[in-house]
């Protein structure tokens, strides 16, 4: 759906427009209104809007002018002049402007309809081609570092991807040898020396480490970049040839050795290197990244400028965790998006795990249960609410420390924790959203012969305008201009039948400052004149 803004001085005309043309039925969700160049900057500023109509000549900023500011600032909007004057040199300079169209005064309704329909099937047709096939590819070659980079993280730190779509992935990003492949990672650590350089520099320094590893390792591995959220730099690495990697196998580690020795030489700096065992990709990649991290802080610490080669047993811990449940997103990250279901699921798989490695473990059961308290004390209280006051009796489960015996038990207390902060979520944004519309309505209703533009309206709830108009549409599934349409024109039909009120004193009282607009909007309402329609009502009496 299109937004469209009409501004011209003379105030009949933008009325005229606005309020006589079923513009939903055109495509157009929001009209806008401005009385001259300054408010339409302002509105532009606040709007994505799509065409506007405006008159040239306007005190101040003048049609000519506005539409430059226009096409510098918010090249994708299309213009349309009106004009009173057929003179050629406006014609000549609205071309320069790029103008869509130059309509002269007094434009009827299907002359500007047929000029709307023509821009926005045009405005439909360039976005078209910027989501052409063509267009996509340009930009992903742009950032195919950076979506490359985004896409190794997640797989490190657990997301899961069904393996078709991994696939699909791997193909656009240009990287279907690692499917299912053997993969080792190869853990780089910047040392002291790169602490001097600020973000851009530092970066640089990466990006140079990065090609060294390319030069180095090309010719027998293809490598696959990251920085993660340690600051290791993470070079996932498959062999090209696996009979070369057979016949010296410690080629791999003597060739780290001499990126060591060339960062030292040519970037003056130090940097430490892990090399991690090999598994198969992408199923065993986060277990070997996590292995990785372990072994780095276990085996290296603090020294500088080492080099390891770790093997699974050096690493393997003897008592494992429940990595589902720090694998991303977390329950905290669920909670604060409000993705009640996923929660729900996060929960479901947490507890399956439980049940099918440790059920008999009070530790692992405490392991869960702590984590899973607080993050729902954490979402209570980011709420502003006591955890207490929300779960009622279920809050003495945690003075109690492990209150829990089985998976069942803390299954069973979990989702109905999770489904009181969810109603309690839920009842406080319907109140919410419930009040915005009763102070918008009364607004309304107490200004209905006054500015009621959408601008007007949010400046009185003290929200966005778009938020306004998208919040009504969402709870009433009524558009917020058509609400006001509708009591307009029943007030007009109350005064009409009910007062002795002439048709433009009716006009002015529910906001339409020239009776021939009100007629036309009335009309277009009952299919009939306000003046037929009180002749109706006086005929019927009689």
């Amino acid at each position: 759906m299109f937004q469209l803004l009409i501004v011209d001085d003379e105030v009949h005309v933008v009325e005229r427009f606005s309020s006589t043309i079923n513009w939903f039925e055109e495509g157009i969700e929001q009209v806008h209104k401005a009385f001259s160049g300054a408010e339409a900057l302002s509105l532009l500023q606040q709007f994505s809007i799509d065409l506007v109509i405006t008159d040239i000549r306007m005190p101040g900023m003048t049609g000519l002018e506005l539409i430059a500011e226009i096409k510098s600032r918010w090249p994708k909007t299309k213009c349309i002049l009106l004009s009173g004057y057929s003179d050629f040199a406006y014609a000549k300079e609205a071309i320069l402007h790029e103008t869509k169209d130059y309509l002269l005064k007094p434009v009827k309704e299907i002359e500007l309809l047929h000029s709307i329909r023509r821009v926005k099937k045009e405005l439909e047709q360039e976005w078209q081609q910027v989501l052409s096939h063509h267009r996509l590819q340009y930009t992903l070659k742009e950032n195919l570092p950076i979506l490359q980079g985004k896409l190794l993280d997640e797989l490190l730190q657990g997301f899961r991807i069904s393996e078709e779509a991994l696939a699909d992935k791997l193909v656009v990003l240009e990287l279907p040898s690692f499917q299912s492949s053997s993969v080792s990672i190869m853990m780089v650590r910047l040392e002291d020396q790169f602490n001097q350089y600020d973000v851009f520099n530092l970066s640089l320094m990466e990006y140079a480490i990065g090609n060294m590893v390319t030069e180095l390792f090309g010719d027998r591995f293809l490598s696959w970049f990251t920085k993660d959220v340690h600051d290791y730099l993470v070079f996932v690495m498959t062999p090209l040839h696996t009979t070369r990697l057979e016949e010296d196998p410690l080629w791999f580690e003597r060739t780290a050795t001499q990126l060591q020795s060339a960062v030292n030489h040519y970037l003056k700096g130090r940097i430490s290197i892990l090399i991690s065992s090999w598994g198969t990709f992408p199923y065993e990649l986060p277990a070997i990244y996590n292995r990785t991290v372990a072994a780095f802080r276990k085996w290296i610490g603090n020294e500088q400028e080492l080099f390891l080669r770790v093997e699974d047993e050096l690493t393997e811990p003897q008592i494992h965790t429940l990595e589902i449940m720090y694998e991303p997103p977390s329950l905290i990250h669920l909670l604060e998006a409000g993705r009640w279901s996923s929660t729900h699921e996060k929960l479901n798989q947490i507890f399956e795990q439980l049940q099918a490695k440790w059920p008999e473990s009070e530790e692992h059961l405490l392991e869960v249960f702590f984590t899973v308290s607080s993050a729902f004390t954490y979402i209570a209280h980011k709420n502003r609410k006591l955890l207490s006051e929300l779960v009622g009796d279920d809050y003495d489960k945690l003075l109690e420390g492990n209150p829990f015996r089985s998976v069942t038990q803390l299954r069973e207390w979990s989702y109905r924790i999770l489904e009181r902060l969810k109603s309690d979520t839920d009842k406080e944004t319907k109140d919410s959203r419930a009040l915005i519309i009763h102070d918008i309505q009364e607004f309304i209703d107490r200004n209905l012969s006054e500015d009621i533009s959408l601008q007007a309206i949010a400046s009185c709830v003290h929200m966005h305008p778009v938020y306004v108009s998208k919040i009504y549409k969402l709870e009433t599934g009524e558009n917020l201009s058509d609400y006001v349409n509708r009591v307009r024109m029943n007030k007009a039909e109350y005064l009409l039948k009910n007062t002795r009120l002439k048709i433009f004193e009716i006009a002015a009282k529910v906001g339409y400052l020239r009776p021939h607009s009100f007629n036309q909007a009335f009309k277009r309402h009952i299919d009939m004149t306000p003046q037929e329609y009180r002749d109706k009502l006086t005929n019927h009496i009689e």
